[in-house]
């Protein structure tokens, strides 16, 4: 089966293409790179041939609020127009749990956004929402890091996942049927946010502090205790941090 991964040199999208060809699928990695550019549309036509599953794994250049708003609904429109064309039977995409609850983030407006245009476009579907990966925590504390060098964080739940397992997940939805539906996907443990990074920076010796603010903002986002939480029935990776921190050294 011809699974097409845009993003497909990516963080996820370099693991589920080693993983579907491992597989016995015909997995065509597409971005920029390869001569494809959903923004633009140029190279999306000829890769989507003889395409069975279009995977969408990819993200925006610049989270800039116009900017991410214009990439995914751009990106989206113009690559479930090109699958139309085709005949491509099932779009896959990867999303953030809590994204409905984080609208006060340009970024999660965007992918709001592009979930809405997936769900209305008649294309059948399957949207994945994971929580966030292990490799993104390093994202986070910078996100957070005010100039006096300390890290503002809410004491809110986490439950995030290694981006091996999100690849695992997207894998098994893009060779399984559409669920016209999201299914949701989390790491096996689930920690206090600013306990995480506090842990985390002691144990590679980084010398911020992080600090205990419950109106400290997550990307624009004022938090809830279980915003970034998944729901009862969200499919749970193998991997621990432990084990992964340990790789990392």
């Amino acid at each position: 089966m011809k699974v097409v991964v845009i993003g497909g040199t990516g963080l996820i999208g370099s693991k589920l293409v080693s993983r579907l060809a491992e597989h016995g699928h015909e997995a065509v990695p597409a971005s920029p790179d390869s001569g494809v550019n959903t923004l633009t549309g140029e190279g999306v036509a000829e890769v989507l041939e003889d395409a069975a599953v279009v995977v969408d794994v990819s993200n925006s250049p610049s989270f800039a609020d116009d900017d991410v708003m214009t990439f995914f609904r751009t990106s989206t429109t113009n690559l479930l127009a090109a699958e139309k064309e085709a005949g491509v039977g099932h779009h896959v995409a990867l999303s953030v749990v809590g994204t409905d609850r984080l609208q006060q983030s340009g970024y999660f407006r965007a992918k709001q956004a592009q979930e809405e245009l997936i769900k209305d476009s008649g294309v059948p579907y399957s949207i994945v929402h994971s929580t966030q990966f292990f490799e993104f925590m390093k994202g986070i504390t910078a996100a957070a890091t005010k100039d006096d060098n300390t890290v503002h964080l809410a004491p809110v739940k986490i439950q995030p996942i290694c981006s091996d397992d999100v690849a695992a997940a997207v894998g098994r939805s893009a060779v399984g049927e559409p669920l016209n539906g999201v299914v949701e996907v989390a790491g096996a443990e689930t920690f206090q946010l600013d306990e995480l990074i506090r842990m985390r920076l002691a144990a590679t010796n980084d010398p911020r502090t992080v600090v205990s603010d419950p109106e400290a903002p997550y990307y624009g986002a004022q938090l809830q205790e279980t915003t970034l939480l998944p729901g009862a029935d969200a499919r749970i990776g193998d991997i621990r941090f432990a084990d992964w921190a340990a790789q990392q050294q």
